[in-house]
């Protein structure tokens, strides 16, 4: 395939580390983060296409306008309209209901900055499809990026947030100055 051999390509001469670890079995939604920078997010693909996965990702609307629009479409983005991103969840959920069978990346620290709390989306998407969380990451401190462990999310969202807090704790982007904290503002409430 085609973005296997451009993967292959790219980590053979990146001076990024990819930490290898087995693609999760099923399909999952990708936790990428952090995301600091238009890199992070390159970078998670990269590692979905090395790993032969099977994936969608989620991506601002304007994304799509365009010359681009077809190329992002084709590189497996939905687009996000922003004024409604309550929608989103329903939309993804409908297309893994139908039976479409495929890997969901997110980026919940969402615009790169300006905020202190991820948003919740991706753990709503879990809940309601039954999908794992796979914690995808990129650590400018190691230059290595990665998939770490693959989780469950049992409702307790406090608690489901503590694990993804402390798998992140020693992760930083490409943009360090950027992080944002794995905090959702539902954690006191019911997603």
């Amino acid at each position: 395939m085609l973005r296997r051999l451009a993967a292959r390509t790219f980590w053979s001469l990146s001076r990024w580390r990819l930490s290898t670890a087995p693609a999760p079995d099923r399909p999952t939604v990708l936790v990428g983060a952090p995301h600091t920078s238009n890199w992070d997010f390159a970078l998670m693909l990269g590692i979905t296409w090395r790993l032969d996965m099977d994936i969608r990702w989620l991506g601002k609307h304007s994304l799509f306008t365009g010359w681009r629009g077809p190329l992002m479409r084709a590189l497996g983005g939905i687009p996000v309209d922003r004024s409604n991103a309550g929608r989103v969840v329903d939309e993804v959920l409908e297309l893994v209901r139908s039976g479409e069978v495929f890997g969901l990346v997110v980026t919940p620290d969402g615009t790169r900055g300006g905020h202190t709390h991820w948003k919740s989306g991706f753990y709503r998407i879990a809940r309601e499809s039954g999908m794992p969380v796979t914690l995808g990451y990129v650590d400018r401190t190691t230059m290595t990026t990665g998939l770490g462990p693959t989780l469950e999310m049992t409702g307790d969202v406090h608690a489901d947030m503590d694990r993804i807090r402390a798998f992140y704790a020693d992760k930083a982007g490409f943009r360090p100055d950027l992080r944002v904290e794995p905090r959702l503002r539902e954690e006191t409430q019911r997603v």
